[in-house]
């Protein structure tokens, strides 16, 4: 709580005075007591889950015919409720199993590049905002290539293993990781544990979407900007795909990824007031259909609504 010295009763002898001393304390508890998003105390996620949710989350995978796939660990969701940003609800499975996620992993590159810039003090030029845009928006290769190149792969691992973020942890569980440039070249690290050039944990994911949303990475106003660039998927499959048919009117915040028989997605949803944060990794040739199925599962159970039989 701050303090404020009296004031003489000399100084307030005139009205105009008075006023004026009383606007400035008043204006300096309100800026005392109102600090930036990023530096209040935030939950944790490993301290939010939710027996409800969770409860929920293994019934909708029990009734969509998932049970087995996620037993063989080949499936991996994260689902969050942060409608109210101070209380999330978190629910999962095999939430911290590490999987390969193709070009999921764009989005450490995109935090890299904000954060050298606020390192650097260097804005971003607009051409670097505009690869970054298409990097995310259009999972354009050749962008995530020149960003990667930019911000530098070892810079990239410095920022998902700084304490500030802790997005990978190799004592731990893992995380977020970029080891190989999105195009034909050579590894420059793998991940230590799971030997993958683009590897992700969907909870390591989803706390990604959580400090967008509480405006932690970087800045409030740096993550501003990258949630308008998660915006506006031109990519309509997955999660957009199953949204845009079931739920219209969804504003959906999107990376996903795609190789072989390895599919990934992961989404900030806001609609009608509520907000939640949903992340898939998944490594079998039915996984598109799978995740276009289940985005509407996990959007029921936000919404609490009962799901229409239908085939996974």
């Amino acid at each position: 709580m701050m303090i404020v010295p009296p004031i003489p009763a000399s100084c307030v002898t005139d009205f105009p005075v008075r006023v004026l001393l009383g606007g400035i304390l008043l204006l300096t508890i309100q800026a005392a007591s109102a600090a930036p998003a990023a530096e209040r105390s935030w939950p944790r996620l490993t301290n939010a889950y939710d027996a409800h949710l969770q409860a929920g989350l293994e019934a909708q995978i029990a009734d969509s015919g998932l049970g087995g796939v996620v037993a063989r660990k080949r499936l991996a969701i994260a689902l969050v409720d942060v409608t109210d940003p101070q209380k999330p609800r978190v629910a999962g499975v095999n939430e911290h199993e590490m999987m390969y996620a193709a070009s999921l992993p764009k989005i450490a590159i995109l935090l890299a590049a904000f954060q050298k810039a606020e390192d650097t003090g260097e804005p971003l030029s607009q051409r670097s905002k505009e690869l970054l845009t298409r990097m995310i928006r259009n999972s354009s290769n050749s962008a995530a290539t020149e960003m990667s190149d930019w911000v530098g792969l070892e810079y990239v691992a410095k920022v998902l293993t700084s304490d500030r973020y802790k997005l990978y942890d190799e004592q731990d569980e893992g995380g977020i990781w970029v080891g190989k440039a999105y195009a034909r070249r050579g590894a420059w690290r793998r991940d230590p544990l799971g030997n993958l050039s683009h590897a992700a944990s969907a909870f390591e994911v989803s706390r990604f979407y959580y400090l967008l949303v509480t405006g932690r990475l970087v800045s409030p106003a740096a993550s501003a900007e990258m949630k308008r660039m998660l915006s506006r998927p031109a990519i309509n499959h997955k999660f957009v795909n199953g949204l845009s048919l079931a739920r219209p009117g969804s504003k959906v915040y999107r990376k996903s990824g795609t190789w072989r028989t390895y599919h990934s997605d992961s989404a900030l949803v806001e609609r009608d007031g509520r907000a939640y944060i949903a992340v898939a990794l998944c490594n079998d040739s039915r996984c598109g259909g799978w995740l276009k199925s289940l985005i509407v599962r996990l959007d029921n159970l936000i919404f609490e609504r009962k799901m229409v039989a239908q085939s996974p």
